[in-house]
């Protein structure tokens, strides 16, 4: 199968070797994302809940550069560098999922890129 990479202006430009997303057949593999704000390249202000916030919406641009949207999320991976953090992921996800929610892992880790506090990746499986 043919891969396709995928970017996108409206989330943040990968700050690695690596790409937004690859696509290949009907999947749909996103990059981890960190609170980047596309136009400035810095954390997002505001505390945890604007981080989580920015990273839905980053998530949700490759996801729309892709051709799917986040419903079409089948997992998702959360990293916390605090995990008391975790039942505001939950509230915050709420916002941008419906039943049935795709898969999920959360994972506390000592450090994430730039200082963040929290990372997202998640699968994706649009069309067929």
């Amino acid at each position: 199968m043919k891969k396709q990479i995928i970017h996108t202006d409206a989330a943040p430009k990968a700050i690695g070797t690596y790409s937004q997303a690859v696509k290949v057949g009907d999947t749909v593999y996103l990059s981890g994302q960190i609170p980047l704000v596309p136009s400035s390249m810095e954390l997002a202000d505001g505390g945890m809940e604007a981080q989580i916030r920015q990273v839905f919406a980053n998530l949700d641009a490759v996801a729309r550069a892709a051709g799917g949207t986040l419903a079409d999320v089948v997992k998702l991976n959360v990293f916390l560098t605090d995990l008391t953090h975790f039942p505001l992921v939950n509230q915050i996800m709420a916002d941008y999922f419906k039943e049935p929610y795709p898969a999920r892992a959360a994972i506390g880790v000592a450090a994430l890129p730039r200082g963040s506090q929290v990372e997202m990746d998640a699968v994706m499986v649009i069309g067929g």
